[in-house]
């Protein structure tokens, strides 16, 4: 997925090679590679103006240290500022609340699914089946009664069976509009819940950031969910979602399986955008060693 941005990396490296000490001028080409792999990545143009500056700024002046050169020093700069960008709807939403609850049943706790999503009957069945397969209770009320009332029926029936974790599906849409908002926000208020999550499609792309901006402003959200990591994605949502919404993304799905969802690690994802794990280290030892 990260394949394109990659490329665009490399081609900026490259242009630094035998250069002794970065300057304002050696740098301007390379991080205009830098700036156009990230925005053919889809990562959003604000993200990627402020990405651009910070990297410039921390980037001219530097020169050799210990045996280190100033591109492989730039591949270390560029790294951080993706962690710090990472540490970032159909998107799969239903599939996710399932996951999640196999997630957390792995780990010894007890939970219970709750299907709130009224405007889909599919998404009621399909909850049911899933929570059948990951060997989780799902609470229904069908599609006549009020999200936030199926919400706190959920919630009392789950007190009354000692349900260490209770998972709400709520309704989604791929736009969004007042009465959904209002919707959540009497879900949100009848739960006061500990965490809520935004699931976040990876093959969004720019449109990630306004979505997330949206709903944290609005709902007031934890965290993303980020799912279908696997696919073939530029992968902008990914570095967009905690620069936009000051958020982390918490979890990814990887695969269709339920056993496919796992931890969202900033410095895993930056390593994979980069592919030079060897150089960081070298950077990272000689940084230690001064």
């Amino acid at each position: 997925m990260f394949g394109q941005l990659t490329s665009g990396l490399e081609s900026a490296w490259n242009k630094l090679k035998g250069e002794e000490v970065l300057t304002k001028e050696n740098i301007a080409e390379p991080m205009r590679d830098i700036r156009r792999a990230l925005l053919e990545a889809d990562v959003s143009l604000p993200v990627v103006r402020r990405f651009v500056q910070s990297v410039g700024d921390q980037a001219v002046g530097v020169g050799l240290i210990r045996g280190v050169k100033p591109d492989q020093q730039l591949v270390k700069i560029v790294r951080d500022e993706l962690v710090k960008l990472d540490g970032w709807r159909g998107v799969g939403k239903t599939t996710i609340c399932a996951k999640l609850a196999n997630y957390l049943k792995k780990q010894g706790k007890s939970c219970m699914l709750v299907a709130g999503d009224v405007y889909r009957p599919a998404a009621i069945d399909q909850l049911v089946i899933l929570g059948e397969q990951v060997g989780v209770s799902v609470y229904t009320e069908g599609t006549d009664v009020k999200p936030s009332e199926i919400a706190r029926k959920g919630l009392e029936e789950a007190k009354k069976k000692n349900i260490d974790v209770v998972i709400v599906d709520t309704a989604g849409r791929l736009q969004i509009d007042k009465a959904m908002m209002d919707e959540l926000k009497d879900v949100k208020r009848v739960l006061n819940p500990t965490e809520v999550l935004l699931v976040v499609d990876a093959m969004t792309g720019q449109e990630a950031g306004a979505l997330v901006t949206t709903f944290n402003l609005e709902i007031g959200i934890t965290g993303a969910i980020l799912t279908k990591l696997d696919g073939d994605s530029r992968g902008g949502a990914a570095l967009s979602v905690k620069e936009i919404s000051g958020k982390p993304i918490k979890l990814v799905g990887r695969g269709e399986r339920m056993e496919d969802l796992e931890p969202f690690y900033p410095d895993r994802m930056a390593g994979r955008i980069l592919g030079m794990g060897d150089v960081l280290s070298l950077v990272e030892k000689a940084t230690r060693r001064c």
